[in-house]
């Protein structure tokens, strides 16, 4: 009886690590989430690890944009560059970008200083900001053209150092720059991110065979460094709102109209990639944003207010991600089903 019983006990072992690992693998992004929020709380109110919170701090920070470069240079090395070119929805997620953009500096510009104007800034940024730079990651785990949309990342990197520097004098008159000077340090940001893992995905695919040979057999590792990001992105968050000075009603209202404005901009993109014929791409190009970039804008043209409504818009939009990622699965396997019921 004993040998049975030991026998159903260390045969739960392995069933429940196999649940465990499927769990993580199905939801990882909710698990960063949740992951870089309980670290950070942990660090912030339990005392005994306040030593350790202040080495842990400058540490996640320093790693940030190392895994950030990592997964877009994982990423890219998987994009065929002969197959680069635009298309129109390229085109007509950038129009849909501009309308909304011009609509935003006509509210700012008709609004007095406050809390609303505050609120519409936040908005803003998360509107004006580039798409973001690690969106083919999520379009690739999705089913999508990850070199259609590798291209696009390109051009709303170039259009938002446009944007920005021509509508932020309008609403933010005090913002003491030219617009070579600002066009200049958004590009700057944009591009290094963007160019250095690019040119060396390049570099791989072409002449280091070996290496490229075993990122193409590990499809899912620009994701889950990705996840990593996330999850200390989260935390940089979390302790940005939980810092702030602003009332809390002022935090509620950011975001709130964060999630709305996130919401929004799925379903535009999606309307214009459904005319296009590609929902997936086009969904993921005019919401998910380079909130990054965003809470540098706020801090160097708007208020450090502003930058709230960037911070709220990195779990939104992660949160409809792990929506868009649990459909996907539910579909796949719908279809596999099928699949196997016919062979059957």
């Amino acid at each position: 009886m004993t040998h049975i019983h030991n026998n159903v006990r260390v045969g739960k072992q392995p069933q429940a690590k196999a649940w465990l690992l499927r769990f993580v693998k199905d939801w990882t992004l909710p698990v960063a989430i949740a992951t870089g929020t309980a670290l950070y709380l942990l660090f912030a109110y339990v005392p005994a690890l306040e030593p350790a919170a202040s080495v842990c701090g400058p540490v996640c920070e320093a790693v940030l944009p190392l895994t950030i470069f990592a997964t877009l240079f994982v990423t890219f090395s998987k994009v065929d560059f002969h197959l680069m070119h635009l298309e129109r929805w390229h085109a007509a997620i950038l129009a849909a970008q501009g309308l909304c953009v011009a609509v935003l500096t006509a509210i700012l510009t008709a609004t007095d200083g406050g809390p609303t104007r505050m609120a519409m800034e936040a908005v803003m940024t998360c509107v004006i900001a580039p798409c973001a730079s690690a969106s083919p990651v999520v379009t690739a785990k999705l089913g999508g053209n990850l070199t259609a949309m590798t291209t696009f990342t390109l051009l709303s990197a170039i259009a938002t150092s446009v944007l920005i520097p021509a509508i932020f004098p309008l609403i933010e008159p005090e913002a003491h720059t030219t617009f070579a000077t600002a066009f200049l340090q958004i590009l700057h940001k944009v591009a290094a991110v963007l160019l250095l893992p690019l040119a060396l995905g390049a570099i791989v695919r072409h002449y280091w065979h070996a290496l490229y040979r075993w990122l193409m057999g590990t499809p899912d590792l620009g994701f889950y460094l990705w996840s990593i990001s996330l999850a200390i992105t989260t935390g940089i968050t979390v302790r940005n709102i939980a810092h702030s000075h602003a009332a809390p009603s002022l935090l509620a209202a950011i975001a709130m109209l964060t999630l709305l404005t996130a919401f929004a901009q799925f379903r535009i993109g999606r309307a214009i990639g459904k005319a296009y014929k590609t929902p997936i791409c086009a969904g993921q190009a005019m919401f998910q944003k380079n909130t990054a970039l965003a809470i540098w804008v706020s801090f160097a043209f708007l208020t450090p207010t502003a930058s709230i409504g960037a911070g709220c818009y990195v779990l939104w939009q992660n949160i409809i991600n792990s929506a868009e990622l649990w459909q996907h699965r539910r579909f796949s396997a719908a279809t596999q089903g099928g699949d196997n019921q016919k062979k059957r």
